[in-house]
């Protein structure tokens, strides 16, 4: 997976930040999805690598994901609308790799703890 998305980092569009991630997803099926950074002059419009490669798997009919691996400079750490979104369709691990060098591993738990669900709507 920090293979697949230290690769997808390269296809980033980021003009603005110069600032490339790339995210790839496990999905429950063993499909690796991947995905990268596409910024927009009008900067709210922008997407981050990991949403791109979950709603990748969702347009691919995937609804259960296991892990995302993300590839950022310095080993960026996922904003909290990605961590929402990984909530949503069941992301359990999370991967911080640089763009070199050792990766780290982390429970979605302990980086959003107390997470609002799909079964908070129930």
């Amino acid at each position: 997976m920090v293979r697949a998305a230290r690769a997808a980092r390269r296809r980033a569009y980021a003009p603005y930040s110069r600032f490339a991630v790339g995210a790839a997803v496990l999905t429950a099926s063993e499909e690796i999805i991947t995905g990268c950074n596409v910024e927009n002059a009008s900067y709210g419009l922008s997407m981050c690598a990991e949403r791109v490669a979950m709603h990748r798997a969702v347009a691919e009919g995937h609804r259960r994901l296991k892990a995302v691996a993300v590839a950022a400079p310095g080993g960026a750490m996922p904003c909290g609308a990605c961590r929402q979104v990984m909530c949503e369709f069941g992301i359990t691990h999370v991967v911080i790799a640089g763009t070199r060098g050792t990766a780290r591993l982390h429970t979605l738990a302990d980086l959003l703890p107390d997470a609002f669900g799909p079964a908070d709507l129930r």
